[in-house]
């Protein structure tokens, strides 16, 4: 079995922010009612004073929004689908694993496309809360440990943040530039350990006031 992050992975870009944007120009209030709530969040975000998990959930919002999503996630990856990176359209198996942050809503269609299993963050779009942990960094790994550990042959991913799955699988490998270059995952050295903690660390450290 092989593994794949999706944004950045196999995907270029961050589908949940793509599909967002493409959701405000089709419900253009949202560019007003929306938009800068989403912005404020990321500033406090970049400032430390909420974290990605929360940051995320809050984004995630704008799905609680769209009364015609099944007809406009079709239509995105109808126009997107053509931007699986080419590579991993030439390895894919039936049997490959997507496992991403990105909400199920948004994963789903697009993995059914392609024939493949997927885990992503199980998010209601009724209420708008998580139904699980957000999919991200340590949580990937303990997914694949509750499910039996699986061997993973090989395991792909853009982000250092997933370095606790990448070391569950026989081989990982880094895929750059927009999700067009593969590479071996890189040596967990004194440096880059650092790295992979602050990537992890800066996802998932929780302040008092972020839900304020």
């Amino acid at each position: 079995m092989n593994v794949y992050d999706f944004d950045g992975t196999i995907f270029p870009s961050d589908c949940s922010v793509g599909f967002c944007i493409w959701c405000m120009n089709r419900h253009p209030k949202l560019w007003f009612t929306f938009a800068p709530k989403a912005i404020k969040n990321v500033i406090l975000k970049k400032k430390g004073k909420m974290s990605e998990a929360t940051m995320q959930r809050k984004f995630f919002g704008y799905l609680t929004l769209i009364d015609d999503f099944d007809k406009q996630i079709e239509r995105y990856w109808d126009k997107n689908e053509k931007k699986i990176a080419p590579w991993y359209l030439a390895q894919k198996r039936s049997d490959d694993l997507i496992i991403s942050a990105s909400p199920d809503c948004i994963i789903g269609p697009i993995a059914k496309r392609l024939g493949v299993n997927y885990m992503a963050t199980e998010y209601d779009r009724e209420f708008g809360v998580y139904l699980n942990n957000m999919m991200y960094a340590k949580e990937k790994a303990k997914y694949i440990i509750d499910h039996g550990f699986p061997v993973i042959d090989n395991f792909y991913s853009d982000s250092l943040a997933d370095t606790p799955l990448a070391l569950c699988a026989e081989k990982a490998h880094l895929v750059t530039k927009k999700a067009s270059t593969v590479i071996d995952w890189p040596e967990l050295d004194k440096e880059t350990v650092e790295k992979v903690k602050k990537k992890i660390d800066t996802g998932w450290n929780i302040h008092l006031k972020e839900d304020e």
